[in-house]
């Protein structure tokens, strides 16, 4: 049987698609993600930052931008583009990680630059999204993501410790959870 080209989807699928990430908003982010939320989600973002050299930021998309649609790009290429935007790649050690949420199409990535993804296996990642992903279906965002931040943080405390003996370092990247 002969080896099977990649899924072209359909006008219809494209349509789809568009349509799913047109109707989920910027309302919806706010609605899900309120301001007393993005404030906790913030502080323990920095209560972990404090145990670890690693940053970690947090990117929640209500649906993708049209180009992306367009060119039927996965979710991880726009992760990806967001780490790069919010230079979570520029951090002094190579440790920054990214959990990135697209709201419209329930997708959940997590982008770690090299330093800790050496450490770290695309299996362990994936499970740690695939928890996460349990919390949003049963509608617990806050706890998801706060499991998600206790574990990463595990992860750059095993391999990036603070040292205990040297004055804290500066934040390099804001605590506060991004929302588009």
């Amino acid at each position: 049987m002969p080896a099977r080209a990649r899924y072209a989807p359909t006008w219809f699928g494209r349509l789809q698609r568009l349509l799913r990430n047109r109707r989920t908003n910027e309302g919806h982010t706010r609605r899900i993600f309120a301001p007393e939320l993005l404030q906790r989600l913030a502080a323990r973002v920095r209560a972990s930052e404090q145990r670890h050299t690693g940053q970690v930021r947090i990117c929640v998309e209500a649906g993708l931008p049209w180009s992306y649609i367009r060119q039927d790009a996965p979710v991880r290429q726009r992760a990806v583009t967001q780490f790069g935007k919010l230079r979570v790649w520029d951090t002094a050690h190579n440790n920054g990680v990214l959990i990135y949420l697209l709201l419209a199409e329930h997708a959940i990535e997590i982008v770690a630059d090299r330093g800790i993804d050496a450490h770290v296996d695309a299996a362990q990642w994936q499970a740690l999204a695939q928890r996460m992903g349990q919390a949003f279906a049963e509608g617990r965002f806050e706890d998801g993501l706060t499991l998600a931040l206790e574990e990463v943080s595990a992860l750059l405390v095993a391999h990036f410790p603070a040292d205990a003996g040297s004055p804290r370092r500066s934040n390099e990247l804001p605590d506060a959870p991004v929302l588009i």
